[in-house]
């Protein structure tokens, strides 16, 4: 199968595919078991399991729905899909592919943007709040750093009453890779709508070394009106709110705790930098 990717791309999955996978529990020298070492059902493949979360990432079904036919035991499944979480996983996979997202296209650093977006959380737990825009009722709100064609960067995911400036801070210095500093300051914008409005936000903006691009919807429509070629560049953000939303699970947060869906996010943006990789094939399954 790697001998139709370029070598380039062969290599880093290679050196990617198994070491970011968490190895076994180990057993515990001072707990008792019932069954010896060895005994027992054998753990489920990884390939099986990686499978049945993306799965339940793109279809949107609950765990309890997976087909049995195919994952066996659904709780086994969402046992090793925290055991994963825990050992930082999806982060990482997140990371690894931007690294090749990076080395095989380049990331585009010089325009990004930032925006947040609402999601409803009816079960949610943590990390939720009144969502203002939904009779108050329980949401979440995730919030994105974009590069310049739309690949997440960073993420953060708060209730929905948490205003989107609140988060600028926070959002910036949550980034998953470190860029080179860039020659000239004119090398690195950022765009952003009317919600980061305000002398905090721009003074945030300011210290993470960005020129600020903050406009309203009513400016943006103007400047189309006067400059019809200039491309516009802070929808960006918006589009890959949509490319997030295009996995069923993340559409209606039902995962009652932070980390879970916080997991689903991250696999979520690893999958969208790894789409932007130039191979001949797809290789990602959705």
């Amino acid at each position: 199968m790697l001998a139709i990717f370029p070598s380039a791309a062969r290599t880093a999955i290679k050196t990617a595919r198994q070491p970011l996978v968490p190895p076994p529990r180990p057993r515990l020298a001072d707990k008792v078991y019932q069954r010896k070492a060895g005994a027992g059902r054998k753990p489920k493949p990884a390939r099986l399991v990686f499978e049945a979360i993306v799965y339940a990432l793109r279809t949107g079904c609950q765990w309890k729905a997976l087909p049995a036919e195919r994952f066996g035991s659904a709780s086994a499944i969402h046992r090793r899909f925290l055991e994963w979480e825990t050992a930082g996983f999806f982060e990482a996979l997140w990371q690894a592919g931007l690294a090749e997202y990076d080395e095989m296209e380049g990331i585009a650093w010089r325009w990004q943007s930032i925006d947040g977006a609402m999601i409803k959380a009816p079960l949610a737990q943590e990390a939720v709040g009144p969502n203002p825009t939904d009779r108050g009722k329980n949401g979440s709100k995730r919030h994105l750093l974009v590069d310049g064609r739309g690949v997440p960067l960073s993420l953060v995911v708060t209730g929905a009453n948490r205003h989107d400036v609140t988060q600028l801070e926070a959002v910036l210095d949550a980034i998953q890779v470190k860029r080179p500093n860039p020659p000239f300051r004119r090398s690195k914008h950022l765009c952003t709508d009317a919600a980061y409005r305000g002398v905090t936000a721009l003074e945030t903006i300011l210290a993470h070394g960005y020129i600020p691009h903050v406009q309203g919807r009513h400016d943006e429509a103007r400047q189309l009106k006067r400059h019809p070629h200039k491309r516009a560049r802070r929808w960006v953000v918006e589009v890959a709110h949509s490319w997030f939303n295009r996995f069923r699970k993340l559409l209606v947060r039902y995962e009652k705790l932070e980390r879970s869906f916080l997991a689903l996010n991250h696999l979520a943006a690893a999958i969208i930098a790894f789409r932007k990789v130039p191979l001949t094939v797809n290789i990602i399954y959705g």
